[in-house]
């Protein structure tokens, strides 16, 4: 299968309801044709300023407007960071990626450290990737400078339910942040979360957006929601894992190429659910015992399962001084 930037609605709700061992065969042959090697990328993420956050995300326990478990936290030093990725590094990760609680990116002594937190990642023979809100021109310029291998912002939903998750900014502000990142050189890792009460056309909405990005985000993540107590989406009814397995299939198919990373939520899975997802095309799991704020398995516990079934950590390649 070519790949394609042209996928409508209408295609993509028929693939989320293709029966399932159908999709899920369309999937793994989709991902044999243009990825060839079933290794899988671990990534490691870290909240580098955590809480306080001014965005309403519903889903969110770092938003300010919540009453949530999470405390708002200093910002980390450049030593403590680069520690850490040093930790994710010798554990197998080969992907190290920052979040910081913001709406934007703030300018001053906080960014010249975020910049010197990708060099030194970078440095350590890891991908970079930041995730601290929207950004402009300029700062998208010099994070690409600092060697930034990827930017994550995801879309969370489709663009007619997003009102219902998210009111202090709009879909327009995060496509807008997209567009800075592509113009300035640093691949996208955009996708998002089901479980928020969206319906079976918002996924499919959210999907089309992506894979009619030309190109394609580079890494998708795909992420279930983890209800925290006190946020407004607390009580949402669980997903049932083979809904992910489609989301995850259909991902594949519709692009091709991308990462298509098993996100927040992971903890709660079976190990055969988790080896479904795998089956379905997903080379990437973030690995680690915390996503920011929420749980995630255990390393040990990945390397066991990861073993068991045959699959290799993957490695990154190098072109010039820094991986891709």
């Amino acid at each position: 299968m070519a790949e394609r930037y042209d996928w409508t609605t209408v295609e993509i709700l028929e693939l989320l309801q293709t029966p399932l061992l159908d999709l899920v065969y369309e999937a793994q042959t989709v991902h044999r044709q243009h990825n060839g090697s079933h290794d899988v990328q671990l990534a490691t993420l870290l909240s580098v300023k955590t809480g306080g956050c001014v965005e309403d995300c519903g889903y969110c326990a770092q938003s300010a407007h919540h009453e949530t478990p999470v405390q708002a936290q200093p910002l980390m030093d450049v030593a403590t960071v680069l520690s850490e990725a040093e930790a994710a590094k010798a554990a197998g990760a080969s992907r190290f990626c920052m979040g910081w609680a913001w709406r934007e990116i703030r300018e001053g002594k906080a960014f010249d450290e975020m910049l010197a937190m990708v060099r030194g990642v970078r440095a350590l023979g890891l991908e970079a990737c930041v995730t601290a809100g929207m950004l402009n021109e300029s700062q998208a310029e010099r994070l690409a400078a600092a060697g930034l291998t990827a930017y994550n912002h995801n879309l969370d939903t489709g663009p007619e339910y997003y009102d219902q998750v998210i009111t202090t900014r709009s879909y327009g502000d995060r496509l807008q942040t997209l567009e800075r990142v592509r113009k300035a050189g640093i691949t996208l890792c955009c996708g998002g979360i089901i479980g928020l009460g969206e319906s079976l056309r918002d996924r499919a909405r959210m999907l089309e957006i992506l894979s009619t990005m030309n190109p394609h985000p580079e890494s998708v993540p795909i992420n279930v929601l983890v209800g925290i107590e006190g946020t407004p989406l607390h009580e949402q009814a669980p997903v049932d894992p083979l809904e992910l397995v489609r989301m995850c299939a259909t991902a594949r198919i519709l692009m091709p190429r991308s990462k298509v990373r098993l996100s927040a939520g992971r903890e709660s899975l079976s190990q055969e659910a988790q080896v479904l997802c795998l089956m379905a095309g997903v080379n990437s799991i973030f690995y680690g015992e915390k996503l920011l704020t929420v749980g995630n398995n255990s390393g040990d516990r990945d390397r066991a399962l990861l073993k068991e079934i045959g699959v290799k950590p993957l490695q990154p390649k190098f072109t010039a001084n820094f991986p891709t």
